[in-house]
C-alpha cells in the first residue's frame, strides 16, 4: 500500500442518512475491485462524512476514481451533497497492517 485517497463529503441538510446509507451501499461494489487494497467510509460530523481507501499503485487508484462508486456518486452530488466532495490523493508514508 503505497497510494491513497481521502475524500471528504458534506451532506445536505437533511439529507445525512441517506448520504449514510450511499456510503454502507458502496462497500458492495468495492469488494468488488481487486486493486482496492482497503475501503473505510465513517462519519466526521452530523452532516461531514469520509472516504479512505489505499492502493497498491498510480494505476489502481486510478481505476477505482472511474469505477462504479464514482460515477454513482458523481450522479447523486446534486441530489444529497452540499457541494462537490474533495478528492485527495495522498501518498502513504508509513502503515501498520493487520496479519
Amino acid at each position: 500500500m503505497s497510494y491513497g485517497l481521502q475524500v471528504t463529503l458534506e451532506a445536505k441538510d437533511g439529507r445525512q442518512e441517506d448520504l449514510a446509507q450511499f456510503l454502507r451501499d458502496s462497500l458492495t461494489p468495492v469488494l468488488g475491485e481487486p486493486g482496492t487494497t482497503t475501503w473505510y467510509s465513517y462519519r466526521i460530523t452530523d452532516s461531514l462524512f469520509g472516504i479512505y481507501d489505499t492502493f497498491p499503485d498510480e494505476a489502481a487508484r486510478d481505476a477505482h476514481l472511474s469505477g462504479e462508486v464514482a460515477t454513482a456518486l458523481q450522479g447523486a452530488a446534486g441530489e444529497f451533497l452540499a457541494g462537490p466532495p474533495t478528492v485527495r490523493k495522498v501518498d502513504i508514508i508509513a502503515a501498520k497492517a493487520a496479519g
